[in-house]
């Protein structure tokens, strides 16, 4: 990575027009070093007598794309955002900001501080302080509204979205938006320009103030409506643009330097920081030391069914060639028929235009014949989840791609060194877990070998990367479960939710105490989406531990052709086309009878019960996955689980949920549990390890 310049920002001058420069590679962060050398070199500007305007702009790829993150959380250092920000607005002479790049949260606020305001064409703008459970805290909430009105203020805020320089001209945040060479046009621009124009002092679009108000109560009422009263964030900062009417605007940035305080030390806002920064973590492989991602321009997918279409979604949008080979004319035409009506879809609903997606599908190429995918930089086999047929077909693949190819499976649970194995090839063969729908779910597990290649694997994080996902690294491990993170976590959530309906519960009350824990889905309702049929043929393929306790009940449903909403009956009846079904009466005396036949006298659950002992599953799950060395670290299963799953990502993960608890008190809650089930219960060595050193996940970050 390239490093910071030992001053982060220097002045220079072009006649009269002072121009200063930032320069923190990689995206100009306004950290403390980079807030002071802006004030020095403003005041040194301002001193000069010879400055008829100031112009700041920056190097590398992007104008500042906003505070730094890390800071957050660290004792204050002066200036703040928000006094620079005032320096800026307050200068006696015209400050004009030239923005290229992202200029994002308090990059944005750094622009709208000063006077005037330039874009080159390419360049966007946005607030996305919401996505971390905050508010722009440095007169965003104050300015914004002033410059643009109370209405879309509110949608940029509350959206946290990127607009154009094109929109963000239209709708009177920036003044200018230029073609050609930026940093010129800017200083030419500062030359025409002979008053200062400061924000706080614009009132164009406070005149109004009871269409205004009916604004802000309008938005309040719908904030919620949709979120509920708890919703911290968004309603601070209906609070502050109320403020930005009602308060002169010294005691509207102080309530809003407020608001940001209490949002900043809200659980939420701790949660959606952590889960920001694990994402970014996971990204960072060992194998990067060794070697860097070769170039990708043509992908090919084996295997066009649900899985396979939806990676080659997913490469076609990213801008990648396509080949995707399927079995027989009928394979092919169905594979087709699935992606086309992605982009019908797509089309629509306004996400594409019809020469978006006809352009797209130029493309791809489909056919059923393997010897195509010789022209391939990275192969993908996508077929099910049957480990003679994945280890024929990557035979064949070995057989035909060119030397330099890297081959990925998709498989989630299978040996995935044997498989590469039967490649010929297991230097070149990785595992590439995409999450359904791939064309959507931004996760993919990366699955390590010993025989694999650093140049593979960064091949395979860098294809990751240009498609917009979230890669995170995995081995396939021997010990509790199977396959990488994600199935690993999810047989012991199953495990724990399946020994509970033994014991009394039903299905219907274990999902209901899962979503309102924040999960989208509970267990059985996304077992009944994914279809029963998916899940038992997994189980009848491999051996059973004898060790761990099996709960026949999903597999007696599957028998009696209860498969899920496939079927319109599984752990709920689905009218027709439906997707929200109804309990399903024959399953909770299909349950009671199970019941009986064990001996296993009914008892009642909480809500609380439920909770805490899949979330405890969940946590000693990951704590042996770490031990193991399937996880690098507890921040990389979080992200798993908030990809994967729809953890939720206010809470940042289950690892991190854990430590809010403490690991000492998991473990001793684990002990209680033990003698029911030790293969789920029994506390993982690492959890273990670290309740005796009163340490936390945190620390092996």
């Amino acid at each position: 990575m390239k490093q910071a310049p030992k001053h982060p920002v220097r002045l220079e001058r072009q006649g009269t027009i002072a121009l200063i420069v930032i320069e923190n590679p990689p995206v100009n962060a306004l950290g403390v070093a980079v807030r002071r050398g802006i004030a020095a070199a403003l005041n040194a500007a301002v001193a000069h007598d010879k400055t008829d305007a100031i112009v700041i702009a920056a190097n590398g790829r992007t104008f500042p794309a906003g505070a730094d993150i890390r800071e957050f959380d660290m004792a204050a250092q002066e200036p703040s955002l928000g006094q620079l920000f005032d320096l800026i607005e307050n200068a006696p002479k015209p400050v004009v900001a030239a923005i290229h790049g992202t200029a994002l949260g308090g990059g944005l606020e750094l622009a709208m501080a000063a006077h005037y305001r330039i874009a080159s064409s390419d360049a966007r703008m946005g607030l996305p302080e919401i996505h971390l459970g905050l508010l722009p805290g440095a007169g965003g909430t104050q300015r914004l509204p002033r410059l643009i009105g109370a209405e879309l203020a509110f949608d940029m805020m509350m959206s946290g979205n990127q607009l154009s320089a094109g929109i963000c001209a239209e709708i009177g945040l920036i003044d200018s938006v230029t073609s050609g060479d930026l940093r010129s046009e800017a200083v030419a621009y500062a030359r025409t320009l002979t008053e200062v124009r400061p924000t706080a002092l614009n009132r164009t679009h406070l005149m109004d103030g009871g269409d205004y108000m009916a604004t802000v109560a309008a938005r309040r009422a719908q904030v919620k409506a949709d979120l509920g009263a708890g919703a911290l964030a968004p309603l601070k900062i209906v609070d502050c643009v109320e403020a930005a009417l009602l308060l002169p605007m010294d005691a509207g940035l102080q309530l809003e330097r407020a608001a940001f305080e209490d949002c900043l030390a809200s659980r939420e806002s701790a949660g959606l920081r952590h889960a920001f920064f694990a994402e970014r973590r996971a990204a960072k492989f060992p194998e990067a030391a060794d070697a860097k991602p070769a170039k990708v321009e043509r992908i090919a997918i084996v295997g066009g069914g649900t899985m396979g279409s939806g990676i080659a979604i997913a490469g076609l949008q990213s801008g990648f060639a396509v080949t995707l080979v399927e079995q027989g004319e009928s394979g092919v035409n169905a594979a087709l028929e699935q992606i086309g009506a992605f982009y019908e879809r797509s089309i629509a609903k306004g996400r594409l235009s019809e020469a978006q997606g006809a352009a797209a599908l130029t493309h791809l190429q489909l056919t059923n014949k393997l010897d195509t995918l010789g022209e391939a930089d990275l192969i993908i086999e996508a077929i099910g989840e049957d480990f003679d047929l994945k280890a024929s077909i990557l035979a064949e693949i070995g057989a035909v791609a060119k030397p330099d190819a890297v081959i990925a499976t998709n498989t989630s649970y299978l040996d995935l060194s044997a498989l590469a194995a039967a490649t010929g090839r297991p230097a070149n063969t990785i595992g590439l877990h995409f999450f359904a729908p791939a064309q959507v779910n931004k996760l993919v597990e990366v699955g390590v070998h010993d025989a694999a290649s650093a140049q593979a694997v960064m091949t395979g994080v860098g294809f990751a990367k240009a498609m917009g996902k979230t890669p995170v690294r995995a081995r396939v491990h021997k010990g509790f479960g199977s396959g990488y993170i994600g199935n690993a976590i999810l047989e012991a959530y199953r495990l724990a939710a399946d020994i509970m309906l033994e014991h009394g519960a039903t299905p219907a009350q274990i999902d209901g105490a899962m979503r309102s824990f924040g999960f989208p889905l509970g267990p059985y309702q996304i077992a009944d989406m994914s279809g029963l049929d998916i899940a038992y043929a997994r189980r009848q393929s491999k051996p059973r531990d004898p060790d761990v306790r099996y709960v026949e009940i999903a597999d007696k449903m599957v028998e009696q052709g209860w498969l899920g909403q496939k079927t319109r009956r599984g752990y709920y009846i689905y009218a027709e086309g439906q997707r929200t079904g109804v309990p399903n009466g024959d399953v909770l005396k299909m349950i009671s009878e199970h019941r009986a036949h064990k001996g296993i006298t009914a008892r009642k659950f909480s809500d609380r019960d439920i909770r805490d002992r899949i979330l405890l599953a969940i946590v000693n799950a990951g704590a042996r996955l770490l031990g193991e060395g399937v996880a690098a670290r507890p921040s990389d299963i979080d992200t798993v689980m908030v990809h994967g799953f729809g953890y939720p990502r206010s809470r940042g993960g289950p690892m991190m949920d854990a430590d809010a608890t403490t690991p000492s008190i998991i473990a001793s809650r684990l002990s209680v549990l033990a003698p029911e089930e030790p293969s789920l219960w029994a506390a993982a060595p690492v959890l273990t390890m670290l309740a005796q050193e009163r340490q936390k996940f945190a620390d092996l970050n």
